[in-house]
């Protein structure tokens, strides 16, 4: 699948992305919720459901993040596709 280059690069140059990307390349399958709350204990970061909601958007929008409903939840999970895909032309 071809991946929208910029999209991807954008949604990386943020710091707080980069760090949902990183919690959620470390436990795979997180709620909202959950990711909050990694985010404000492990990394003592100053934010709200609603701002990662936001960034989670703008992870989606990329590939890099993709979400399914379970039960009353949505589940956040880490894509590497459109990584591996956007890095294979420069490392191959």
């Amino acid at each position: 699948m071809n991946w929208d280059k910029d999209a991807i690069f954008k949604a990386l140059a943020d710091s707080t992305r980069r760090l949902i990307l990183d919690e959620l390349s470390e436990r795979n399958e997180m709620t909202l919720y959950e990711l909050t709350a990694r985010l404000i204990m492990k990394h003592n970061l100053t934010i709200s459901r609603q701002a990662i909601a936001k960034h989670l958007t703008t992870l989606e929008d990329a590939g890099l993040v993709k979400s399914e409903r379970k039960g009353k939840y949505r589940v956040l999970m880490f894509n590497k596709e459109p990584l591996k895909d956007l890095l294979k032309g420069w490392i191959e």
